[in-house]
């Protein structure tokens, strides 16, 4: 019994450790990316630097993920007031699956909605969804993770400085 105990914990921190590993740092510049949005309109997050940036990598057909999009709009307002950019990746799903499950979600702040042609799934080793990355002014990864609450989301980005006035 024992033997089996220590053989189990081992493999949850080797599990464990794994996970994080494939996680971007807090700190770290998230790997960049270039697609074309649902509009056809080519999409590079890195031209993005200076805005504070949700990345959700994700698919129509996830129960988690239609959550994760509820809570963006639960959030519509600070997001609206904070100039939060929404860049929303849709991985392994064709375009028709993507508008039909769009034209259920209204966002009343600015997102953006494209399909991964592989870039987004290699570059961010993807093992979950949704994958929620939290990005700052700086272009840095202020959290990487899973699912977040409207009340989360706030509260990441109310511990990001203020953007300075030019």
């Amino acid at each position: 019994m024992k033997k089996h105990l220590l053989s189990f914990s081992f493999l949850l921190v080797v599990l464990f450790a794994s996970v994080a590993a494939w996680a971007v740092e807090p700190g770290a510049s998230p790997p960049d990316f270039q697609l074309k949005d649902m509009d056809g309109v080519p999409f590079k997050l890195s031209d993005h630097k200076g805005e504070l940036i949700i990345l959700k990598l994700a698919t129509t057909w996830c129960p988690t993920c239609v959550q994760q999009s509820s809570e963006f709009a639960q959030a519509s307002d600070f997001l609206k007031a904070n100039n939060v950019r929404l860049v929303e990746v849709y991985l392994q799903d064709s375009e028709k699956m993507v508008k039909e499950y769009k034209s259920k979600i209204k966002y009343d702040f600015t997102h953006h909605t494209m399909i991964d042609d592989g870039q987004a799934l290699k570059s961010y080793n993807v093992y979950l969804i949704p994958r929620v990355i939290l990005i700052d002014r700086d272009f840095k990864v202020l959290r990487d993770g899973n699912i977040l609450s409207a009340n989360q989301i706030k509260a990441e980005f109310e511990k990001v400085p203020v953007a300075r006035q030019p």
